[in-house]
């Protein structure tokens, strides 16, 4: 497994160029991994299932390409639910902040 080191996790962290944003259904914009996770702690179901189904995974492609963290990516693709989702970005976000310190 390969280390984060503490250049790593500030990238990760940080906010996207504005033409990166993720753009949620219900109307929010997300610029970093801090607002993907209060996102998904208050977002509704219905909110979450648009973005995250059988068909498609908005979350994780945005966190794949946009904010390039590999573990996360694979965390949020065996997510089936929004708590699950919640609890992988809750986890990796603390892991990352843990590294800044």
């Amino acid at each position: 497994m390969a280390r984060i080191l503490e250049q790593d996790a500030q990238k990760m962290l940080a906010n996207v160029p504005e033409e990166y944003v993720f753009r949620c259904c219900d109307g929010r914009v997300l610029k970093n991994m801090a607002e993907l996770n209060n996102a998904l702690s208050s977002m509704s179901e219905e909110t979450f299932a648009f973005h995250a189904n059988t068909a498609k995974n908005d979350f994780r492609n945005w966190v794949r390409d946009i904010i390039k963290d590999e573990k996360l990516t694979r965390d949020l693709n065996k997510a089936t639910s929004r708590s699950q989702a919640l609890k992988s970005v809750s986890a990796r976000l603390a892991f990352l902040q843990n590294k800044l310190t």
